[in-house]
């Protein structure tokens, strides 16, 4: 009897204005690009997918169950540009059939350079959640499903999390599937949820490919996948990001019809139920452990660090913002703090990666520059003049400090 888990990625970073040399102004971030952006993918993803999946969760009566993880930059997007769509996930969170995991609140990589700023930033992403709906997550999920055993032994330690979803790589797992649920070597509490990421991605990246042999697909066929598991394996975890629906897969591709007779057709099987990440660590025990002494993540074919650490320019960029740590925490500035949280986000050393081929073009989608190069040169400008911002003095001294 396999559980269906639907976690949603919810994410759009603070992009940068075009910056160069000669600039000297502290406001760094596209004000224009980022409301224009937001309320395109409000208007194309977030207004009808919602809509549509608190309908769903009516008409089946609390049968159909969903988790989001929407992250601290977008939060305060949508609060500014978009309040309508906050208004949708309030009504999603009141229906009781909805979770809200925890994650970084800048989608950063904090985790791999500073134990400690990772873990403001978890704690600063609870308090959100809570704040804004009204309850505290129990699961967590890394920036792009980063992780290793380290990360599971931090997470164990701040005593506030039952589990953490990451990505069912096969190079991890050798012969096991990724439908049980699992335990991180040397923990006693948290619980591990592994994406499907065959079946995930038939519906994130396959579901428009007129190329792929299984297109086009149908809510009665993903659901016939689905039945295949029972009796060998206890959850099928969809993991992807929201935006799939309506901005990576166009309305017109007939993705929300899919999703719209997805719950219809899983539920047919009287075997088959969803259940949110919670839910399922509830029901169910692991049946063995995955070690991760590597980092691992969910992008590309790789499923390592290379799409964020795969070159030069993204490693010295991720050096030189976390360097400025100890001179941040210093000038207990909170414009240079959020600042510099900012451009943590994961999203400005993707828009710098040089893969090609397949992984090459999705980075370009995503990308607004015209090269990796080009966004390497915008950030270390930024990041220069907020070093420069950091080596004023203040009021009333005459230190200057040193970056």
């Amino acid at each position: 009897m396999p559980s269906v888990c639907f976690y949603f990625q919810v994410h759009q970073p603070f992009r940068l204005k075009h910056y160069t040399v000669f600039d000297n102004s502290s406001s760094y971030f596209d004000e224009f690009k980022n409301a224009s952006i937001c309320r395109k993918v409000a208007d194309k993803c977030y207004l009808p997918a919602n809509r549509l999946l608190l309908d769903l969760i009516r008409r089946f009566e609390g049968r159909f169950k969903i988790s989001y993880s929407i992250t601290g930059v977008l939060l305060e997007q949508l609060n500014k540009y978009c309040p309508e769509v906050m208004s949708t996930f309030d009504a999603l969170a009141r229906t009781g059939c909805v979770e809200f995991l925890a994650e970084t609140y800048y989608h950063s990589l904090s985790f791999l350079y500073s134990h400690d700023e990772f873990a403001n930033q978890v704690a600063k992403h609870v308090e959100q959640i809570e704040y804004l709906f009204g309850t505290k997550p129990r699961v967590f999920r890394n920036t792009e499903l980063i992780y290793n055993n380290d990360l599971a032994k931090k997470i164990e330690s701040m005593g506030i999390f039952d589990g953490i979803i990451t990505e069912g790589a096969d190079h991890i797992l050798g012969d096991r599937s990724c439908n049980f649920v699992y335990s991180p070597p040397e923990c006693e509490k948290v619980k591990l949820l592994l994406k499907n990421y065959a079946l995930s991605d038939d519906i994130a990246f396959r579901f428009s490919n007129q190329g792929w042999q299984e297109y086009p697909l149908f809510a009665n066929k993903f659901a016939g996948w689905i039945n295949k598991f029972n009796g060998n394996g206890q959850v099928i975890n969809l993991f992807m990001d929201y935006e799939t629906f309506g901005e990576h897969q166009w309305q017109d591709t007939g993705i929300f019809e899919f999703l719209n007779h997805l719950p219809e057709e899983v539920l047919k099987h009287e075997d088959n139920n969803f259940k949110t990440p919670s839910e399922v660590l509830e029901a169910y025990e692991p049946v063995g452990t995955v070690d991760v002494p590597h980092v691992i993540s969910w992008a590309d074919e790789e499923r390592d660090l290379s799409a964020w650490l795969g070159n030069a320019m993204q490693s010295n960029a991720l050096h030189e913002v976390y360097r400025l740590e100890e001179l941040i925490r210093e000038a207990k500035d909170e414009r240079l703090t959020a600042d510099w949280r900012r451009l943590q986000t994961s999203d400005h050393f993707y828009y710098m990666c040089t893969k090609y081929f397949n992984d090459g073009d999705v980075h370009k989608y995503f990308s607004p520059y015209d090269s990796p190069y080009d966004s390497y040169i915008n950030y270390m400008n930024v990041l220069s003049n907020l070093k420069e911002r950091l080596a004023e003095p203040k009021p009333g001294t005459t230190a200057v400090a040193t970056v």
